[in-house]
């Protein structure tokens, strides 16, 4: 047999990887509570926002249920039901976990808002003017304003007139819209969160058009500090919907 290409695997695909093994060998049985994710995160060695995304990975490929203030229990896979379907997902090898994504955001975007602050004209700020007014109104109509967010953090990046930070933000965007983010956002976005997300950018903006370098960056720091911390909230604080 020849020999496979060895790629390095992301922690949480390695995290969800003996998870799913422990649950095909039956050490968690379907319908069993799986241990909390604080404890899960002790026995493995690893943050608790790895193995959040380790659980939301599993959800997705159909081996666990979230239930918003019980717990993450373990699907029954034998059966034809209509959850054991969802086990017909896959993520991508390629998909970045949410919360890693949010803090490598925080690194690259928190110099690029500095540089932003810098190098800015005033087309960029009108153009990061209104996005956030496109947010607002989404917002107002119960629509969750992730084209005028995806719209702020662009004009920022164009600011810097620098292709490869473009491209990267972008790629970060692209990632955004992948099953993960998008099952947790399901579970964390609200119309309120993103209510305290555009008085962020509104912070963020102010200090770009006041060119203050060291605003901007401590600025962008908070908002994606915030953004890791409501994806990170207890489970009891997740919609009930789940979706």
């Amino acid at each position: 047999m020849p020999l496979q290409t060895v790629e390095p695997q992301r922690l949480y695909r390695q995290i969800a990887e003996q998870l799913r093994s422990l649950i095909a060998d039956g050490e968690f049985a379907g319908g069993s509570r799986l241990p909390a994710e604080r404890d899960l995160a002790k026995q493995l060695g690893v943050s608790r926002p790895s193995v959040r995304e380790a659980l939301i990975a599993l959800e997705v490929e159909g081996w666990v249920e979230v239930r918003t203030g019980s717990g993450v229990y373990v699907l029954d896979r034998t059966g034809q039901n209509a959850k054991g379907s969802r086990a017909q997902a896959q993520i991508p090898p390629h998909e970045w976990g949410p919360l890693e994504l949010i803090r490598a955001r925080r690194v690259v975007e928190g110099e690029i808002a500095a540089l932003a602050a810098a190098q800015a004209k005033r087309r960029d700020t009108d153009a990061m003017a209104r996005a956030i007014d496109a947010m607002r109104a989404d917002a107002d109509r119960n629509v969750m304003p992730l084209d005028g967010d995806r719209a702020f953090h662009t004009a920022i990046v164009q600011a810097c007139g620098n292709v490869v930070l473009i491209e990267t933000v972008q790629g970060f965007w692209d990632s955004r819209r992948g099953p993960l983010f998008e099952r947790l956002g399901g579970y964390f976005e609200t119309v309120d969160s993103w209510r305290s997300a555009i008085t962020e950018h509104e912070a963020i903006h102010a200090a770009i058009r006041a060119r203050d370098a060291q605003a901007a960056r401590a600025a962008m720091h908070e908002h994606l500090d915030n953004s890791h911390s409501r994806f990170s909230a207890s489970w009891r604080r997740a919609k009930k919907s789940g979706s």
